[in-house]
Parts: structure tokens; sequence; C-alpha cells
């Protein structure tokens, strides 16, 4: 039987249209691949700031799915929901069952030294000098290289600012009071508490407020006024001390088996590290509106003695901060290469801010309390 030319036309559009949509269906498919990954944390549930509400492990893994359109999806678990609070990276490096872990870069010092660097460093740099580290001068890069060994990529979601030097059972008056206290703190700070005569614990989160109450450790810290009050820790101690010499500029991180990062297309690798970024920037500015509020509350409401540290003790936790980063450089080149790119920058970075932010804090800021009066 013949076909007509109008049917002949139709029928080859109707084909060519079948055929085109058969050679495209491979790239959309490959386009709408989803991945459903599990990311445990160091944290326990409910935790502000670390597993939940703005900047979090949980604002981490919303962001991803809704930049991603559901590609990516991220189902979180809290501290011993499926591995403990510090196993987390010995789970994702090994790849499997976890793809992602949030935590501190600090408590992976067993793993390498060279790790502590990008959560924080004792007489470091605060918010501005330390990102501007690791995203312009080469902080990033060398973060990398220290989890390359343990098949993992790092990225920086977080970060608290400058943190108080914590709670103690009993005030401070001198370098002799340190020696024999049992203090919870984690990283290159326990190592330094350590060094001139305390004794440094490293206790999850979840369980700090049991051991501060019942003896167990003389003091300890945690993050900062909002969220020291949250786990209650003035009911276990009253005397609450600042400098910020342990930790200037805490930052949190979230790692990824590398195999897991490797196998996305481009776009979903950018939104990783661009839902990391903006939860950096919210965590931060979401403390920073609270922590004077809650710091006030402490004082006025609930008794709290808060005070800065003897110029003794910052001296004595000074020199043995130099003794340990000079030591652990020389003993390994990697260490060395971090350390001298961290302290490098920074010098760089005071010449700066000693002529914006410290002009600014010395000369101006009081003048601008007075707007309103």
């Amino acid at each position: 039987m013949g076909i007509s030319r109008r049917k002949l036309l139709k029928f080859g559009g109707a084909a060519a249209a079948a055929t085109a949509g058969t050679i495209g269906a491979p790239s959309i498919i490959k386009a709408r691949e989803t991945y459903n990954w599990r990311m445990t944390t160091s944290w326990p549930a409910g935790l502000p700031f670390y597993q939940t509400g703005p900047g979090s492990a949980t604002d981490f893994a919303r962001r991803v799915e809704a930049m991603s359109d559901g590609r990516i999806q991220i189902r979180v678990y809290a501290a011993d929901e499926l591995v403990p609070a510090f196993e987390g990276f010995d789970a994702v490096s090994s790849g499997g069952q976890v793809q992602l872990n949030h935590a501190c870069s600090y408590y992976w010092a067993g793993e390498s030294f060279a790790a502590q660097y990008f959560t924080t460093v004792p007489f470091g740099m605060t918010f501005q000098g330390f990102n501007a580290w690791l995203t312009e001068g080469g902080g990033n890069e060398l973060w990398r290289e220290v989890y390359e060994p343990f098949n993992l990529v790092p990225l920086a979601v977080g970060c608290t600012g400058v943190q108080p030097v914590g709670w103690f059972r009993e005030p401070v008056e001198s370098l002799s009071d340190f020696d024999g206290l049992s203090i919870r703190m984690p990283g290159l700070a326990g190592d330094v508490y350590d060094a001139i005569g305390a004794n440094a614990q490293l206790l999850p989160g979840g369980e700090i407020f049991a051991a501060l109450e019942r003896g167990a450790i003389d003091a300890a810290e945690w993050v900062g006024p909002y969220l020291d009050r949250e786990l209650g820790l003035h009911n276990a101690a009253s005397y609450y001390y600042s400098s910020g010499w342990h930790e200037p500029s805490t930052t949190t991180e979230v790692i990824i088996n590398k195999d897991d990062y490797e196998s996305l297309p481009d776009d979903l690798k950018a939104i990783l590290h661009n839902a990391a970024a903006a939860c950096n920037i919210t965590s931060h500015a979401w403390l920073e509106a609270r922590n004077g509020d809650a710091l006030d509350d402490l004082r006025d409401n609930h008794g709290v003695t808060f005070d800065t540290l003897p110029e003794d003790v910052i001296d004595a936790l000074f020199e043995a901060t130099r003794d340990i980063l000079n030591t652990q450089a020389n003993r390994d080149p990697l260490v060395k290469k971090v350390n001298d790119s961290f302290w490098e920058f920074k010098k760089k970075h005071d010449r700066w801010q000693e002529n914006s932010e410290t002009i600014f804090q010395t000369q101006i800021r009081d003048k601008g309390r007075r707007m309103l009066d």
C-alpha cells in the first residue's frame, strides 16, 4: 500500500523526534542521577550550631539538597547513632557505609598532628585572617594535602569566632592553680595544658556537663556564652574565663570520602563547596548575634564570675605553644609546611589588621556605642 507524502513527512518527523529522544536519554538520565549519602557527626542530637540550626550539619545537608534539586540527599546521624562521636573520620576514610562526617579537625590529631591547624591554632588568627588563609593563602590546598593519605576531601563549614577559655570550679589566681588540674580541652591546646602541668581530657560535647558536675574534671571549655549556657555548664561551675588564647577561630569541617566526591559531576561538587561556604558565614553570624546577650544573662542572672586569665598563665601557655609547634615542625616536614604557611600568612595579615581592625577597636568602636545615647 502506498503512503502519501504528507503521511511520510509526518512519520519521518515522529521517527526523528523519537530517535533524538533516544539519543538524548542517557545524558538526561545521567543529569538526574541521585546520590543518597549518610553523614555522621561528633555532636549530640539537637545540639544548636553543630547538629541543628543555622550553619549546622543538618543545615549543610538541607542546603545541598535544595541547591541540587534533590540530586544529593544527605541523612544526618548524631554522635553514637551510627558511629561513636570520634570515629567519623575512620568511617568516612574507609568508605562504604558513610560518605561524610561533620566535626572539627583537631579531633584527628592522632591521625595527623597537622590536621589541628585547620580547626584553630593557639595564639593564631581570628575569623577574618583564618578564612583568608584558607581561601587565599593556600590553607585549603594544604588541608587537602594533609587528608589525601586518608582518602578524604575537607570543607570548612562553620566558625565560632573567638572562644572563652572555659569554666572552672575554683577561681584561677596564678599558674600554680593548673598543677594537676583536670580540664576538658581538645587538640593542640590540650597538649599545651599538659605541658604546664594540667591534665587535659578529650570528651564529646554530650559528656562535658556530667563530668564537670560530678567533679570528674575540674574545668572545661566548650564554645562560648550561648552554647555553653545551652549545655548548662553554668550549673556545674561558676568561674568563667576569657582570652581566646586557645581557639581564636574555631572552624568546623565536613569531610567527604574522596571516591564518592570524585563520582560527582562538577556542578554537584560546586554545590557542596558553596553550601559549605554559606554555612561558614551563617554559623559565625548566628553566634555573634547571640553571645552578648547570653553573657549578660550568665553574669546578671546566674551568678557567673567572668574574668581573664592572669598574665603569668598566658605567658606560660604561649611559651608551651611555641615549644610544641617548633618540636612537631622539626619532626615532620608536612607539619613544618603547614606551620610555616600559617604563621607567615598571619604575619602578613597582622600588618593590615593593625591598621584596620585594631585601630577601629581602640579608637572608633566606643564612640559608636554613643550613637544611641
